[in-house]
């Protein structure tokens, strides 16, 4: 589903140590050490992250009470992390009860180990001022 005007998606790699960004061409740009991983500095993505960095796996339900949000939120933001590959999905049933997981990649982790080192930076940063 494509918005005309909407700021080109981002994909993010390592690339000698250093971070990347695609822009829509397909065009390799460096990233500044203080640019921020948009698609997990949004509130609900970096509490999906966040959470599932302190637990192997939780469940959608798990996840929906800890960030107090609707099933709708949950299942649109879960699945744009999904699509970035940070996180995976596990479905399965118990009993007659659908059950989805959720486990944080390797590209995941690395990604909000990126946006933490981000963040620890703008805060020496403003209090060095």
């Amino acid at each position: 589903m494509a918005r005309t005007g909407a700021a080109p998606k981002r994909e993010r790699e390592r690339s000698g140590g250093r971070a990347a960004a695609a822009n829509d061409a397909g065009v390799q740009r460096e990233l500044s050490p203080l640019e921020l991983d948009r698609l997990i500095h949004e509130r609900l993505r970096l509490g999906i992250v966040s959470a599932l960095a302190a637990n192997e796996w939780l469940s959608f339900n798990d996840l929906k009470r800890m960030l107090d949000t609707t099933d709708g939120n949950l299942s649109v933001h879960a699945r744009k992390l999904e699509e970035a590959n940070y996180i995976t999905c596990r479905k399965s049933f118990e009993g007659r009860y659908p059950r989805t997981e959720y486990r944080l990649t390797a590209a995941g982790r690395a990604a909000l180990e990126r946006y933490l080192d981000h963040m620890e930076a703008l805060i020496r940063a403003a209090r060095d001022r």
